[in-house]
């Protein structure tokens, strides 16, 4: 038979508040917090985590292609033009960041420039990003048949970054 004891009893504190915050603590990067932010698709939060991260960091390649991606998928595309030809600039040999300004400017119906970044992105790739030879497939598509210039196209563009997460563009309803 099972007896009921006060040995197993819980003892509460005595202070009703919840802990405090650990000021020596190590904070979590801006730069992480802001691709975990894009990938759960909070684009605005992602770019003030990305904002945060700049001021630590300085406006680095990372930085600005995380930034001019969240312009991206805000539709903000002049804004998110010149972050991703300055992050190019700044790293011609980062992959990344040239399918990025390759899906940019594709939304902007610049179907000839965009397949040269894109071919550049799969170059420096080397081909091992699916998501990257894709991109560059369907705009060679484009490009070589101008009725697949349809708003529904833009659907299959993939916008890939330095982390593990992708996305891609849909058409807005």
């Amino acid at each position: 038979m099972v007896s009921c004891s006060t040995s197993d009893e819980v003892v509460l504190p005595d202070d009703p508040f919840p802990p405090g915050i650990d000021h020596k603590g190590q904070a979590v990067d801006g730069v992480e917090v802001g691709h975990r932010l894009m990938a759960a698709g909070e684009y605005e939060l992602a770019m003030d985590a990305f904002t945060r991260a700049a001021l630590e960091q300085g406006m680095t390649p990372e930085i600005l292609t995380g930034l001019g991606t969240a312009n991206l998928e805000l539709g903000r595309l002049g804004q998110a033009e010149t972050m991703l030809r300055r992050a190019v600039a700044d790293t011609p040999d980062w992959p990344e960041a040239w399918n990025n300004l390759g899906v940019l400017l594709m939304e902007k119906g610049e179907i000839s420039e965009a397949t040269q970044v894109f071919k550049k992105a799969y170059a420096l790739d080397n081909g091992e990003s699916d998501s990257i030879r894709d991109n560059l497939r369907i705009a060679l598509a484009k490009s070589e048949n101008p009725a697949i210039n349809t708003p529904e196209a833009n659907q299959d563009y993939k916008l890939v970054q330095r982390s593990e997460g992708q996305f891609l563009i849909r058409k807005t309803p």
